[in-house]
């Protein structure tokens, strides 16, 4: 398939491999903070981590620079020292109160009780974050590496797989499958459109094992006529969609992945990854999920 790749042009895929959507550069949108709840759900454990730390420490810096201008009003405290008033906003935020160093003015007072209602509606807010992004539904769902094109029963059929990588249930699974591709119309104005894929099995009751998913190539397919040479020039991109219910919260899941032009392969089928055991249980060998092999000719 390496000798097509000339034909495809600096165009992205919209759905990455880990089943996420790109990005797209925006000009003229609304800012950032007008979504701060959800920019904050949207974070990275680490980018969500590190922006708590550094708030803390910024507010305990405000703080401790607040005492100190208010002179001599921490009792205890070294004259000037930003260490003593740094810990002192530490505890009071905390609300620890070890008692070593406490306020003696009605100022340090007043900034005591500010700073203590800061800390209460601080843990407030950044618990409430931290169960809403622990609480988010999340799959687990394998996509095999590629799709294959190939004859199934003798029509020409696209194929590709999926398992639940967890020991439980999706029910009522269902899956649909869009291909996006560059065309032009008769007034010459280029667009990227976009076509339904009919599954022959769109949805199944429970979806516990493995599930390869097959669409026909007949003449209502919008894939019918197209070869692996039409997928590269036109930029074409296989979208999948996945949703169900996770049996162990009672929520919705959802899954994404893509197939672009050099993931199918055609005149390919996968290999049979079931087997039976001595005992006679079935076994599925998912070390195999991906693989494929030629179609016999």
């Amino acid at each position: 398939m390496k000798k097509h790749r000339h034909l495809i042009q600096n165009s992205p895929r919209l759905i990455r491999r880990d089943g996420q959507v790109n990005r797209v550069e925006r000009i003229g949108g609304s800012p950032c903070f007008k979504d701060l709840y959800h920019g904050l759900i949207t974070l990275s454990w680490m980018q969500f981590f590190s922006l708590i730390f550094a708030l803390y420490f910024l507010t305990n810096t405000g703080f401790a620079i607040a005492y100190l201008l208010g002179g001599d009003c921490l009792v205890n405290a070294k004259h000037g020292s930003f260490q003593d008033a740094f810990f002192f906003s530490v505890q009071t935020l905390a609300t620890i109160g070890y008692g070593a160093i406490y306020p003696g003015t009605i100022y340090a007072n007043i900034l005591v009780t500010l700073e203590a209602f800061v800390g209460l509606l601080g843990v407030a807010i950044i618990t409430g974050l931290a169960f809403a992004r622990f609480s988010q539904p999340t799959a687990k769902v394998l996509f095999s590496n590629v799709a294959v094109i190939a004859p199934y029963n003798g029509v020409l059929t696209l194929m590709y797989r999926t398992a639940n990588q967890r020991n439980n249930q999706i029910i009522e699974a269902q899956q649909m499958a869009t291909i996006v591709r560059n065309e032009v119309s008769q007034e010459g104005e280029s667009l990227r459109r976009f076509y339904d894929l009919k599954l022959v099995r769109s949805q199944t009751p429970i979806f516990s094992l493995t599930w390869t998913v097959m669409h026909v190539i007949d003449e209502t397919s919008p894939l019918y006529g197209m070869t692996s040479e039409d997928f590269f020039q036109h930029e074409a991109e296989i979208i999948i969609s996945l949703t169900g219910l996770d049996e162990t919260v009672s929520q919705t899941i959802h899954a994404r992945h893509s197939f672009i032009a050099d993931e199918i392969l055609w005149n390919y089928k996968f290999v049979d990854i079931f087997s039976t055991t001595p005992d006679g249980k079935r076994m599925i060998n998912y070390t195999r999920f991906h693989d494929v092999i030629p179609m016999l000719n």
